[in-house]
C-alpha cells in the first residue's frame, strides 16, 4: 500500500466514489493512444504503433477495473442506502478505500439549494443552520478553496 499524497478531484457537495479516478485514467489512456496512432499515422514509424496497442490493451484492463468498482458502489447503494448517503456526502470513506486517515469531505462552504440556489421544491433538503463542519473540526479549520 502507498502513502503517497495524490490530489483527489472534488466536487461541491459529494464525495466521489475512485470509480471516477478508474473513469480519469481510462480517458487519459484512451487520448495518449489516440495520439500515438496519430504520430504513426503521420510518421509511418511502427513504434508509434506498437506503443498505441499497448495502451490500448491497458484500456481495456482499466475499463474492467471501473465497472469492477461502479458494480460494487451499486451494489452498495442496493444493499445499504443509508451507508451509501453517508458515503457520497463524505462522512465515511467508500468501501474499499482506505479508512486510515480518512477526514470527512469538508461541508462548510455547501449552498442550500433552497435558501442560496432559490430550487423552491428543495425545500424539505435546507441545510441552514447545520452544525460545525465535521472537517474542519477534524483539522483545524475550513479550507481555503472549495469543499470537497
Amino acid at each position: 500500500m502507498s502513502t503517497e499524497a495524490v490530489w483527489v478531484r472534488g466536487v461541491k457537495g459529494i464525495q466521489l466514489h475512485h470509480v471516477t479516478d478508474l473513469q480519469d485514467a481510462g480517458r487519459f489512456l484512451g487520448n495518449a493512444a489516440m495520439a500515438l496512432r496519430a504520430a504513426h499515422v503521420r510518421t509511418g514509424a511502427d513504434h508509434y504503433a506498437g506503443v498505441a496497442a499497448e495502451l490500448k490493451a491497458l484500456v481495456t484492463r482499466v475499463r474492467e477495473l471501473e465497472e469492477a468498482a461502479r458494480s460494487a458502489m451499486h451494489e452498495l447503494h442496493s444493499a445499504d442506502p443509508e451507508r451509501f448517503a453517508r458515503c457520497r456526502d463524505g462522512h465515511e470513506p467508500w468501501p474499499g478505500e482506505i479508512e486510515a486517515g480518512f477526514i470527512p469531505r469538508h461541508t462548510c462552504k455547501d449552498e442550500c439549494l433552497y435558501h442560496d440556489r432559490g430550487v423552491l421544491e428543495a425545500i424539505m433538503q435546507c441545510i441552514c443552520g447545520r452544525p460545525a463542519c465535521q472537517a474542519c473540526e477534524i483539522d483545524g479549520g475550513r479550507p481555503d478553496g472549495p469543499s470537497f
